[in-house]
């Protein structure tokens, strides 16, 4: 079976996949069984003359298959097709030199769409919302008209946004979607331009939100952003997996960061960026000049500072809607399930094992997400370690203890202080955690829960492992020994220098 990566543009039609696996012995044969598995790719892929369109490009693992056998191309067991459209920025229409149209007025032009659609009663709708088979509800009203309230669930989306993002919404051109604006008039007209392009079951309210309203029947109020916002997130608010609602999610977030050193640094940068509400940073270091090839929070200016007191400056002043607190202090486990019980994901930036352990086992033990990531040289890996809560449907996935179950012996593996560390590499590694992060705030995406991802500089080449949860793991397996913080010192072997000279899992920095 070969596994071809479906484009943007036609994931309507394999009901929203991005890669599916097909079987034949050739491209063509491959692309004739796509077709056959999800009807309607073919007339898009292929020509008149059975070739495929020129403006459509595929390839076999790397290899475009015009450099190649054509469709005539063979397939090996288990290879990589891509499906490459053409893509353009922008479009301009000119005139075609054809008679002009018979110029309808409003009213005559809306006479016409009325017929052509078909509308919803508000309460109709009230009663399929309650239900389990829920239809898609689309507001196309202007941002200034959703302040006021929404239909509880509706997605919003500005009129002129609807045929641009309805196929990342509505893969199957059979699912029921509701269309609504203040009164009906733009629902309506929406409607017949969703008919238009293949969606069999549209509907436009009857009455708009006006009716919903005035009936009394629930109404959401969304979060209102003040100008500056509205500005400062745009790129965001025009995502359609993102929009209001996802701002809105991510201004409500709490993210812990533990070690504000090379992967905290442009993790700590895009979160604030992005406006994740708040951003808490532990880390009881000083900037260092040895810092600075690689953490870029930090400047010159800033070497003999409290990290910390110099990352909550730097992040306040990139983005001032953020909260950032800050812990100059070493995390151990007197104080770990008291700091990472006030957030909603932690990311980890540390450099030693006893951290990373015990910041696995009070993830668990609390049931938050951890987004883990390490550093060495010129490779990198990230991972996400969500635990399972079944009352939230969250299945979960392994933590770190099943990928690692015991600690290397101490100088087995050298730090990144010892043995070096490329200086982009964190960059590259931390901004990976960030987005991340994003996924799970966003509810969107694919998180890497159960996949390790492996990053070579070298090669410039992302490699993605499978890894499986441990039944027996003492922490998040099935029956789980460790039921509280133990000593990590003890653990792994490895004891860190507290400032009053004791010991303790410090976050020493990549």
């Amino acid at each position: 079976m070969a596994t071809v990566y479906i484009p943007t543009p036609l994931r309507r039609l394999t009901g929203g996949q991005s890669k599916v696996q097909v079987a034949g012995s050739t491209v063509r044969e491959v692309l004739q069984n796509l077709d056959a598995q999800y009807p309607g790719i073919g007339e898009r892929l292929f020509d008149d003359q059975g070739n495929i369109k020129r403006f459509i490009n595929v390839f076999v693992e790397d290899d475009e298959i015009r450099t190649l056998q054509g469709l005539d191309t063979p397939v090996a067991e288990n290879a990589k097709i891509s499906i490459v459209p053409a893509m353009a920025g922008g479009a301009s229409t000119q005139g075609n030199g054809r008679a002009r149209p018979v110029r309808l007025t409003r009213e005559q032009l809306l006479q016409q769409v009325m017929a052509q659609i078909k509308e919803i009663d508000i309460h109709k709708l009230h009663t399929m919302l309650q239900g389990a088979d829920t239809p898609l509800v689309i507001d196309i009203r202007e941002p200034h008209e959703v302040e006021r309230g929404h239909i509880p669930g509706a997605k919003i989306i500005p009129r002129g946004f609807l045929e641009l993002w309805i196929d990342d919404l509505a893969y199957d051109p059979d699912q029921p979607i509701v269309i609504y604006c203040a009164g009906g008039v733009r629902s309506a007209l929406a409607a017949k331009a969703l008919q238009d392009m293949g969606y069999r079951q549209v509907y436009s309210l009857a009455g708009g939100f006006h009716a919903w309203e005035s009936a009394g029947l629930p109404v959401e109020t969304p979060r209102v952003f003040t100008p500056e916002q509205r500005e400062r997130y745009s790129r965001h608010f025009i995502l359609p997996d993102v929009g209001e609602e996802g701002q809105a999610k991510l201004l409500d977030a709490k993210v812990l960061l533990v070690g504000g050193g090379g992967l905290g640094s442009p993790a700590a940068l895009y979160l604030a960026a992005a406006g994740v509400g708040t951003l808490g940073i532990i880390d009881h270091d000083r900037v260092d000049l040895s810092n600075l090839q690689r953490q870029v929070l930090y400047t010159t200016a800033d070497v003999g500072r409290p990290k910390v007191e110099v990352a909550a400056e730097r992040l306040k002043a990139l983005n001032p809607d953020i909260n950032v607190v800050t812990y100059r202090e070493p995390l151990y486990s007197e104080n770990a399930l008291d700091i990472i019980r006030e957030y909603d994901i932690v990311i980890n930036g540390t450099d030693n094992f006893p951290t990373r352990y015990l910041v696995n086992d009070a993830c668990v033990l609390l049931r938050k997400p951890l987004v883990d990531a390490s550093i060495f040289m010129f490779e990198g890996q990230v991972t996400v370690y969500q635990p399972a809560i079944p009352e939230l449907g969250i299945e979960g996935g392994p933590c770190y203890r099943c990928l690692y179950p015991d600690p290397p012996p101490p100088g087995e593996v050298p730090s990144c202080a010892e043995a070096g560390v490329l200086g982009v590499l964190p960059g590259i590694i931390g901004s990976i955690q960030a987005v991340e992060a994003i996924k799970l705030i966003l509810g969107i995406g694919e998180p890497l829960i159960g996949r390790l991802l492996m990053y070579d500089a070298l090669a410039q080449e992302f490699r993605v492992l499978k890894v499986q949860r441990n039944p027996e793991c003492p922490v998040c397996g099935d029956h789980p020994t460790i039921r509280k913080l133990i000593d990590y010192e003890q653990f792994c072997g490895v004891p860190m220098p507290r400032p009053n000279g004791q010991h303790t899992s410090t976050p020493a920095q990549v």
